[in-house]
């Protein structure tokens, strides 16, 4: 093995255990509250945060789009990390909703009770976001983060 191939090596090498370092170490990207009854909530902050997720989803998919028009490798390299950060954000957007959210704020009623509908209502308003996430995952058409910043803005008034 020619030096120049062994510090190309060891580079990819170093690269990858650093990676798997990062990974295995680094905390967990979410912002949802913990999932005991502390009675320590900031709505609003969770809002804002679904907010500021879909402005990086929406800046992620205009990267996106401009760099699919490039064919050189640090185009290619940049539009992986662009949908990686999409991919993350609209993750992070449905695990606030469902494990923030949803079992945390939203109390059931019982089907003929008094609120009922409202119950339903409010059910519908967060499964719209998480669908929305979900769509912004699925694709670079910067419709589906407008869709995400409506189902937000609805969710909002609950809050």
């Amino acid at each position: 093995m020619t030096s120049k191939s062994w510090v190309r090596f060891s580079l990819v090498a170093l690269t990858a255990l650093a990676t798997v370092f990062l990974v295995s170490v680094s905390p967990s990207q979410s912002a949802a509250h913990c999932q005991v009854p502390c009675g320590i909530y900031d709505d609003a902050a969770r809002i804002k945060n679904l907010r500021e997720d879909a402005t990086t989803i929406a800046k992620a998919i205009h990267s996106v789009n401009e760099l699919t028009s490039k064919h050189d490798a640090n185009a290619i390299n940049q539009a992986v990390r662009w949908v990686t950060t999409k991919e993350d954000h609209a993750s992070h957007v449905i695990k606030v909703v469902s494990e923030y959210f949803l079992t945390q704020k939203v109390k059931p009623v019982a089907s003929g009770k008094e609120g009922y509908d409202a119950y339903l209502a409010k059910l519908a308003d967060h499964h719209a976001v998480m669908v929305a996430a979900m769509k912004t995952k699925q694709s670079a058409d910067p419709a589906t983060v407008s869709a995400l910043e409506k189902a937000i803005d609805k969710l909002a008034t609950h809050y």
